[in-house]
């Protein structure tokens, strides 16, 4: 007696991979043009992509969510996000395969999707949610599973699916996870929960913001009486304001933001390497993101000009404005309020952090 494949230990490859159900999916028992096979194929296996996306980012959320995170587990955190880039990469350069599909083409089948959009892709939600994306930053204020609640009365599995995004929603994001990590950050030599943790912090801060507003000065001043100085001297103000309400928001320290400031000024500390090699792979995650969503747009600008989607979005339209998503902002923003080396606030307790020289 034995299975189908003769035993776990006897598998060929089509057993291995699910071959003979996976290539029953295509809808050639409907008598599909080619065409159509090929945008159903296409789709199917950004779909398989965002399975292993959903997959990689638990994993990298699941690490920086613990109490205390070795250190020894973040170079895997960032081997689980630098894979993810390298999937939203590839998956970028299908939209250059779907391309190959001519208008008239599309419009041959176009008709039977009905109402069947991209916008009904659950796990695009999903690691939508997983990552942190929040309503109030999508398209109009979207909800996100707003679609999928109206679809869980069609059926079971309908259901199921409401219920797996609730469940995504009501977790912690993987930015989330990443600000409480970072808030942690000993910063000076300081950790959070220290005595004199907050002076330590409220000094750094200080420090940095009137080294930036010196640099800002130092440019003002080498542009000496050009025409349009006053109206380059406003902008600074508002940038040194904008900087003072990112680490101090509503005049209260923010360690989080202060501790990220201090991995991005001091990246080259050894106990900091990983640090940064985290919050780079998790800025180049996000702009490969946007670069795919930018793709899309044009994927579809190409095929179908500013058509109304199938879902009834607008289309182009609103595919360009997801592409301006952003969800780990912070990351983003901090590079704006650096300052060059020279003029970094002393380092205090250089050793602690593997660095014995002045900086």
């Amino acid at each position: 007696m034995g299975d189908d494949n003769g035993g776990s230990n006897n598998w060929t490859y089509g057993d291995y991979l699910g071959l003979h159900d996976l290539l029953k999916l295509q809808g050639e028992e409907r008598e599909i043009s080619s065409d159509e096979m090929h945008f159903i194929i296409v789709h199917q296996t950004f779909e398989l992509w965002f399975k292993q996306v959903i997959r990689e980012l638990s994993e990298a959320r699941e690490i920086l969510s613990l109490n205390i995170v070795p250190e020894e587990k973040i170079p895997t955190a960032v081997d689980h996000l630098s894979r993810t880039t390298e999937i939203f990469r590839l998956m970028a350069d299908q939209w250059t395969v779907l391309e190959t599909l001519t208008p008239q083409g599309f419009l041959n089948f176009r008709d039977g999707l009905g109402t069947a959009s991209g916008f009904e892709s659950f796990q695009m939600r999903e690691f939508e949610l997983l990552l942190g994306l929040k309503a109030e930053d999508r398209v109009g204020g979207m909800d996100p599973i707003g679609t999928f609640r109206k679809l869980s009365k069609r059926s079971s599995k309908d259901a199921e699916i409401l219920a797996r995004l609730e469940r995504r929603l009501s977790e912690q994001s993987l930015y989330d996870a990443l600000m409480k990590w970072i808030e942690r950050t000993p910063i000076m030599g300081s950790f959070i929960g220290d005595d004199g943790d907050n002076n330590t912090v409220g000094e750094f801060i200080q420090s940095h913001l009137e080294a930036y507003r010196m640099m800002n000065y130092e440019s003002l001043e080498r542009l000496g009486d050009d025409a349009s100085s006053d109206k380059i001297a406003k902008r600074f103000l508002i940038a040194e304001e904008s900087a003072k309400m990112f680490l101090l928001p509503d005049g209260k320290i923010d360690r989080a933001r202060a501790g990220l400031l201090f991995i991005e000024s001091y990246r080259e500390l050894p106990l900091l390497t990983w640090p940064r090699k985290l919050i780079d792979a998790l800025v180049e995650l996000e702009e490969s993101m946007a670069k795919w969503r930018h793709d899309h747009a044009r994927m579809v600008e190409r095929i179908i000009g500013r058509r109304t989607g199938t879902g009834g979005t607008s289309g182009v339209d609103y595919l360009d404005s997801t592409s301006k998503y952003r969800i780990f902002r912070d990351l983003w923003e901090v590079r704006t309020i650096l300052v060059k080396p020279e003029l970094r606030p002393t380092l205090k307790n250089a050793e602690f952090y593997g660095y014995s020289v002045d900086l």
